[in-house]
């Protein structure tokens, strides 16, 4: 068996990212591994879904729970190309998932080590090990992308006037 890397399993995660982009979809993908193979992927679909909580890692999470037949994904790592928020950490520490990885920060909401922490808080019963910045730039890249897309979109609708005046 050929053992991989945190990068390479970015890469995958990155191509679910490119599928939730493909569907007009903020552009987060998230993968799910146990004894080096995926077991569950996921994308944002938080718009064609209408679900608030439809993000990349409770879609990955959930499908990984029921393929495994477990809720307790312990032995497991999730990879994601943004930091995970508070609902998904929550949902990360209920799920026992022993590890996290993800791309780049998420200053205004995330809950993995730049705006909150919850990976290590020990009031809480699970711990989760976080490994921060792995392809930290194409995962940040393929955001604001999409990102300057949506701008430049708004204002060719608002003739021209950027959409944040």
């Amino acid at each position: 068996m050929t053992v991989r890397d945190d990068a390479y399993w970015m890469k995958r995660a990155l191509v679910q990212a490119a599928r939730a982009e493909a569907l007009g979809e903020v552009p987060i993908g998230a993968v799910v591994v146990r004894d080096g193979a995926v077991i569950a992927r996921g994308f944002n679909r938080r718009e064609g879904q209408n679900d608030p909580a439809a993000h990349a890692e409770l879609i990955a999470i959930r499908r990984a729970a029921r393929k495994t037949g477990n809720w307790r994904l312990t032995g497991s790592t999730l990879y994601v190309t943004l930091e995970p928020c508070l609902m998904c950490m929550g949902a990360i520490i209920l799920a026992r998932i022993d590890r996290v990885v993800f791309g780049c920060l998420d200053p205004k909401g995330g809950a993995a080590g730049s705006l909150y922490d919850l990976s290590n808080d020990r009031r809480l019963n699970h711990r989760v090990e976080i490994t921060s910045g792995v392809l930290r730039g194409e995962c940040s890249g393929i955001l604001s992308a999409f990102f300057a897309r949506l701008r430049q979109r708004k204002k060719e609708q608002n003739g021209g006037v950027p959409p944040f005046t």
